[in-house]
């Protein structure tokens, strides 16, 4: 199975948990936003649907922007940035297929969230 088949197995398999109550979907302001911006309106509503099962939303407050412009100052990419400021607020797990994300982050100590592609979290998780 190819790899983009194996992310999106993983990631439908970690939905299906958060509709049963096994795990807990958090999202944030971040990502409505992001969602927001997808122009194929059918891909956005597959998406949405998928975010409706999130029982918990991180609100963008100047606590998050302090943290995201500290995050930035390291060398990450302002959305990224965002993304992990909104996950340490919520005490979430971050689950990306992008590698470069999950390595940049993975190299600076003072990232408070586990950061993992989707595939690789779920193996660990079912050990």
């Amino acid at each position: 199975m190819g790899r983009i088949r194996l992310e999106v197995t993983a990631i439908q398999e970690i939905i299906r948990c958060c509709a049963i109550k096994e795990f807990t979907l958090v999202t944030s302001e971040a990502i409505t936003e992001e969602l927001s911006q997808i122009p194929d309106i059918r891909k956005r509503l597959r998406v949405e649907k998928i975010v409706s099962v999130a029982k918990e939303q991180v609100l963008i407050d100047d606590a998050i922007i302090s943290r995201m412009k500290e995050l930035i100052a390291l060398g990450g990419d302002a959305m990224d940035s965002l993304h992990i400021a909104c996950a340490e607020r919520a005490g979430a797990i971050l689950l990306t297929t992008d590698d470069g994300l999950v390595t940049f982050f993975k190299l600076h100590q003072n990232i408070q969230v586990h950061i993992e592609n989707p595939v690789t979290w779920l193996k660990e998780e079912n050990r």
